[in-house]
């Protein structure tokens, strides 16, 4: 059942996506030979006017095939040489450019849409601070329980998971300053303090009490459980031999048995396949804000499910842009992306997590997911890539900067060798989920 409703939703996503560019080729008088999903040979196939809609074989992508919209250089210069009416080639670089935009900006419609219903049913999750231990510097520097966030360290905060954002992408070092502006009875306070610190020996991963199961909800990078090949959304069951059922029972233990140099013994489940581990915690510098903020939903306005779905898709799309600019850095791996694989049993793990709480939450849940992968879908679609819409989008625009096309041996070389390290990585992404469906 997990994996049916996967395949329904990265089918509905792929499917707006490609909605948006027949929509966008019909306006602009694009005759749409093919809408398809899926790739291979066709299951099902029905022909309306000009257009043949099809379903294929393989449901792991799709396709809005145009008349003269073709990506092999040399044949494309013979379609240019006779472009008909109908054409991909026979409209103007603008219009060319807005068909290709319109595959992403429909995922962003679509993510939209999804937030609205999300935001309409659970709310939102306003960055309020939750509470201030009265012996903290955070409390003596003025910060108070019920105080509304907006910006920390620099950065705007619209919503709870900003700050949960920037601990992912970021992290305060021992002795650096705390600079936040909140909101307090309309008013803004600037707040600066230097947090309490502390050597310790720590794991990297957090919890939530009070979960039926010890799930984890997240990972910090460079520590040993995210190097030893554990996920957010993995399960702990055991430590050192004792059984573990609840968060609850794993904060016992921790009170019970502090983190030392030893080394721990873990089994954990990840989508019903069980796992263990032997991880060795590391001596760091921990760091402690001084308070707890919100990352739980409240009630929304209908004024304020539309002001917070366009920070929803800010969110994401500002996650996945910063996600990409981590990899550059050295904080992320090729070892954190997924493919189609991991996406499916990240949805199918979602499905089977949720659905003990009841119908509507499961799909609340569901459609937070796509929120996600659809804002994902539509910011890799405009990277620069060849075989996706930003690599024609990048020549399509240098064609409208220069007034012509770019070379057709410039192009093929491009292409050529971009496609071949493109293949490499999906290689390498297919066998990394693969091989984490069965953990570590």
């Amino acid at each position: 059942m997990k994996w049916l409703i996967a395949v329904l939703i990265i089918s509905i996503l792929i499917v707006f996506h490609e909605f948006g560019h027949y929509i966008a080729a019909r306006i602009n008088g694009v005759t749409v030979e093919e809408f398809s999903l899926g790739y291979g040979p066709r299951l099902l196939s029905v022909k309306k006017g000009d257009t043949r809609f099809s379903l294929k074989l393989l449901f792991i992508g799709g396709s809005c095939r145009m008349k003269g919209m073709i990506d092999d250089p040399e044949e494309r210069k013979e379609a240019a040489a006779a472009a008909t009416e109908g054409s991909f080639l026979s409209v103007s670089v603008g219009r060319r450019i807005a068909i290709v935009l319109a595959g992403p900006v429909f995922n962003f419609i679509l993510a939209f849409i999804c937030a609205v219903i999300v935001l309409s049913v659970v709310g939102y999750d306003p960055a309020v601070v939750l509470d201030v231990p009265e012996t903290s510097p955070a409390y003596e520097a003025g910060l108070r329980k019920g105080d509304l966030i907006e910006s920390f360290m620099g950065q705007h905060v619209d919503i709870g998971r900003d700050l949960s954002a920037w601990f992912i992408f970021d992290e305060l070092k021992a002795g650096e300053e705390v600079n936040l502006t909140v909101i307090r009875e309309g008013e803004k306070q600037t707040i600066s303090y230097i947090p309490d610190s502390e050597r310790r020996y720590m794991l990297g991963f957090s919890y939530h009490p009070g979960e039926d199961s010890a799930v984890i909800d997240e990972l910090s990078i460079g520590y040993p459980l995210e190097e030893k090949g554990v996920r957010a959304g993995d399960v702990i069951t055991s430590i050192n031999g004792v059984k573990i059922n609840t968060s609850d029972e794993l904060e016992a233990y921790f009170k019970e048995n502090p983190v030392s140099e030893e080394e721990i013994a873990m089994t954990l489940t990840r989508s019903g396949h069980e796992y263990s581990i032997a991880v060795t915690p590391i001596h760091t510098d921990y760091v402690q804000t001084g308070f707890v903020y919100n990352l739980y939903r409240f009630t929304a306005t209908p004024l304020q499910v539309l002001k917070y779905a366009f920070i929803e898709i800010r969110y994401w799309i500002g996650t996945v842009l910063k996600s990409i600019a981590a990899m550059f850095t050295g904080r992320f791996s090729v070892n954190d992306l997924s493919g189609p694989v991991g996406i499916a049993d990240a949805v199918g793990s979602t499905y089977e997590e949720t659905k003990s709480e009841g119908l509507l939450m499961t799909l609340m849940n569901m459609i937070n997911l796509m929120i996600m992968l659809s804002a994902n879908l539509g910011v890799v679609n405009l990277l620069p890539i060849p075989g996706i819409d930003g690599g024609r989008l990048l020549f399509l625009l240098l064609e409208a900067v220069r007034g012509k096309p770019v070379s057709q041996k410039i192009e093929l070389g491009f292409q050529a060798v971009a496609a071949l390290l493109l293949i490499i990585l999906m290689v390498f992404v297919m066998w990394n989920d693969v091989h984490s469906l069965f953990g570590p």
